[in-house]
């Protein structure tokens, strides 16, 4: 006999353990179905241990400069081994923690592939035995996977994709990156802080070319004076991959191909959705390019098959989602949530130094035809960054000038990715320059940079 559900969710990332958690607060019997590990990619594969690379990264680069700030560190080194050792005991420990979550709600756990065969019905294949799970309700939360260079596949020896990075076989000695979005350019910052040879190379004519040009610009700037060749308007022509290393032709923005060897490459280049064999096609769901197209409430075409996270729509992140996972769980309950808007989702890179940003850029609030105040403050110009020795960025703010609506924010430097929540809550709560400019911010803070940001816009600020 099938066991029947009120939920189910297919995958377990922070979209799908999310909204199996929602469900089950919600009164709704719940299963989720994971074929590998609970807490998903970006638990055990990418936003957390991540961070704890790049942690150990940071701390790294503060030892090399400790009498900067008046210490003395001597014969220091880095063991990679063991960085990557503390990074994998973070991701189990959370995933431990999302095993709990799914105990203490009373949340059944499918381990094995599931595949849709109708509508309501879902069979999860493990070691060669299949049982059938029913629902009224289906969440596809099967999230993304890594695209690969269409002549060089990944290997896991010289080239490699973010989950290679993460526990790399050795340390690169000069190593190459292709794309430099959040996820290329965080493993290029943590590589060069642990002493590596680091060339990016990206097709856009700027690096972490979705944020604001200004925040590219003053980022490939920081980069490049940290050691790093950056080469934007190029692309990877072809890979010669052998047992000693990796030879790649790079045409550049000049249409001049240039040789290079490397020990190691990263292959970033974007993703591809986890939509493939799991019966998808045979109930005529809807789906752009591979992504499932949903509406607001992540309801596909399909009546009672609902979708959130990487394998829909963009922007992909963890915390879209997760609050995809509240949305849909709610929408289910009948509880009429709030629909998602995206232009309120921020975006955190954690490379150094740190961008984040929420909203429209300076340039795409142009080309929706938005007369636009814009309020730009440097980090110099702020007590607690000087102090911290961490003087390097910016933080602006883009208004409607007939309005005064926060239209975007966008940071560079120390700690931003901390800081951008405050820009997030004022947009949601669709603010104006005048509730941000009588807001009190604390003093001595990175934070009251956002403040004079909001200042400068009207030709207020006070400490440049």
């Amino acid at each position: 006999m099938a066991e029947n559900y009120d939920v189910i969710v297919l995958g377990s990332g922070p979209g799908g353990y999310v909204a199996a958690i929602r469900s089950a607060q919600l009164g709704l019997k719940t299963a989720i179905v994971e074929r590998e590990n609970l807490g998903g990619i970006c638990l055990n594969w990418g936003c957390i241990p991540t961070k704890a690379l790049l942690r150990s990264a940071e701390i790294f680069h503060y030892m090399q400069h400790a009498k900067d700030y008046g210490l003395a560190a001597e014969k220091i080194s880095a063991d990679l081994e063991a960085v990557v050792k503390r990074s994998r005991g973070v991701a189990k420990q959370l995933n431990q923690g999302v095993t709990h979550l799914m105990k203490k709600n009373k949340i059944a756990v499918h381990m094995g592939d599931g595949k849709l065969v109708a509508k309501g019905r879902l069979t999860v294949t493990k070691d060669g035995k299949s049982e059938e799970l029913t629902a009224k309700n289906i969440i596809v939360a099967t999230g993304a996977r890594a695209r690969d260079l269409p002549f060089a596949k990944t290997d896991g020896k010289r080239v490699w994709t973010y989950r290679h990075a993460m526990t790399p076989p050795e340390m690169p000695g000069k190593l190459l990156v292709i794309g430099s979005g959040a996820i290329g350019i965080e493993f290029a910052s943590f590589y060069n802080d642990m002493g590596a040879d680091v060339t990016v190379v990206e097709m856009m004519d700027r690096i972490v070319p979705v944020e604001d040009a200004d925040v590219s610009a003053f980022l490939e700037k920081a980069l490049t004076k940290q050691g790093m060749k950056i080469m934007t308007g190029a692309g990877v022509e072809k890979l010669d991959v052998s047992a000693n290393g990796v030879k790649a032709a790079i045409k550049g923005k000049d249409g001049k191909v240039v040789s290079g060897d490397y020990s190691h490459v990263i292959v970033a280049i974007g993703i591809l959705p986890n939509t493939e064999n799991i019966g998808l096609e045979e109930l005529g769901v809807k789906t752009d390019r591979g992504h499932i197209v949903t509406d607001a409430n992540c309801r596909t075409s399909v009546d009672g098959i609902w979708a959130i996270g990487d394998v829909t729509a963009p922007p992909w992140l963890a915390h879209k989602a997760s609050h995809e996972g509240v949305i849909a769980a709610e929408a289910i309950a009948g509880k009429h949530p709030h629909a998602m808007d995206v232009r309120n989702i921020p975006g955190c890179t954690y490379c150094h130094p740190q961008i984040a940003s929420v909203g429209l850029t300076e340039a795409k609030a142009k080309e929706a035809g938005y007369a636009v105040k814009v309020g730009n403050f440097p980090f110099i110009g702020n007590g607690k960054a000087i102090a911290l020795g961490e003087a390097e960025g910016f933080v602006k703010t883009v208004f409607d000038a007939e309005t005064g609506e926060l239209l975007g924010a966008h940071m560079v430097g120390a700690e931003v990715t901390e800081m951008i929540q405050g820009y997030t809550v004022g947009k949601t709560l669709e603010t104006t320059e005048a509730e941000l400019m009588e807001t009190v911010f604390p003093h001595p803070t990175i934070s009251e940079a956002m403040h004079e940001s909001v200042l400068a816009a009207y030709g207020r600020a006070l400490h440049i």
